[in-house]
């Protein structure tokens, strides 16, 4: 009869192992970005969807900034209803790399941003008609992108010898109140909705200016924007992934709170972007019953930042 030993010892190598053969590789170091949609939709077969592939040029031929959060969210919604069973994943990274730098006294704007932003990152997953197991969070109603008028050169920002610079006009906080209601108007009268202090909110927190600004134009009570302001006081401004923060933490507080939905116990809300061009995302929430407990988020410490956002659809 054969012993253990034996057969364990005809089963290993005499050598010790070895190292066969190598391979690496490496994508280009210069991609084009004009090209880049061309050649995605081209090796992911998907050249028919003209109409997503000129969202996705729109999406990736500018820098999106801090509304890049409402953008990846309005392209998920689209890729989740247009492909049945699709579960798009979204990603917002913030890194600092590329900003910090120190003060410049031809540049003082520039210091608004060093003293604001900071580092984070957040995902969420996106799909219709749930499964049984799925336990959905927040429905994607309505969404839509408006550049503001008369704003041009309002944010800027240039990729410049010692990285990415910003700038910042006085008047942004200004621009925005001054055209926030259109959009309001837009997005809630289809539904019958005219009081804003009925809905939750998640707005960019792109400044305490800001924050203030829209809520005396919009008379808003100021536990509205306390979600926001939450996440700009113990995170700081982390572009496209502050309203992905800010939607966690409403859900949260409405599960600790005890309310009956995932909307602080109300039933529609209002996500709102705002970055460079002027920009501004807005995107239609309605919530579900607070039972519904699944939502991934991370953070890292509060620094300054720059943002990468990523869409992958997963089928």
């Amino acid at each position: 009869m054969v012993s253990v030993e034996e057969i364990r010892k005809a089963q290993r190598g005499e050598d010790p192992a070895t190292v066969m053969a190598i391979g690496t590789a490496t994508p280009p170091n210069c991609v084009d970005q004009s090209t880049y949609p061309d050649y995605y939709f081209r090796i992911t077969n998907s050249e028919h969807m003209t109409e997503f592939k000129e969202k996705f040029k729109g999406m990736y031929d500018a820098f999106q900034g801090c509304f890049a959060g409402d953008t990846v969210l309005r392209l998920a919604k689209d890729l989740a209803e247009n492909n049945k069973g699709a579960r798009v994943l979204v990603v917002c990274s913030q890194i600092t790399t590329v900003t910090f730098r120190g003060p410049s006294d031809t540049h003082l704007d520039s210091l608004v941003g060093q003293a604001l932003f900071g580092d984070g990152a957040a995902a969420v997953i996106v799909g219709s008609d749930p499964l049984p197991l799925e336990k959905p969070l927040f429905q994607l109603v309505w969404t839509a992108q408006t550049i503001l008028p008369d704003s041009e050169g309002a944010i800027d920002g240039h990729l410049r010898q010692v990285g990415l610079t910003f700038h910042l006009l006085k008047d942004v906080p200004g621009l925005i109140s001054k055209n926030i209601e259109k959009a309001l108007v837009e997005a809630f009268q289809p539904f019958g909705i005219s009081d804003y202090n009925s809905i939750f909110w998640i707005a960019h927190p792109g400044g305490p200016a800001i924050l203030d600004q829209v809520e005396a134009k919009l008379g808003l009570k100021p536990e509205k924007m306390e979600a926001t302001r939450h996440v700009l006081s113990e995170y700081g401004n982390m572009s496209s992934a502050c309203v992905l923060f800010i939607l966690d933490h409403i859900r949260k507080k409405s599960i600790e709170n005890g309310l009956s939905t995932t909307g602080e116990g109300l039933d529609w809300g209002v996500l709102f972007g705002f970055g460079p061009g002027l920009t501004v995302e807005t995107v239609t929430k309605l919530s579900f019953f607070s039972s519904y407990l699944f939502f991934h988020i991370s953070s890292v410490s509060k620094m300054y930042s720059f943002d990468f956002s990523f869409l992958g659809c997963i089928t």
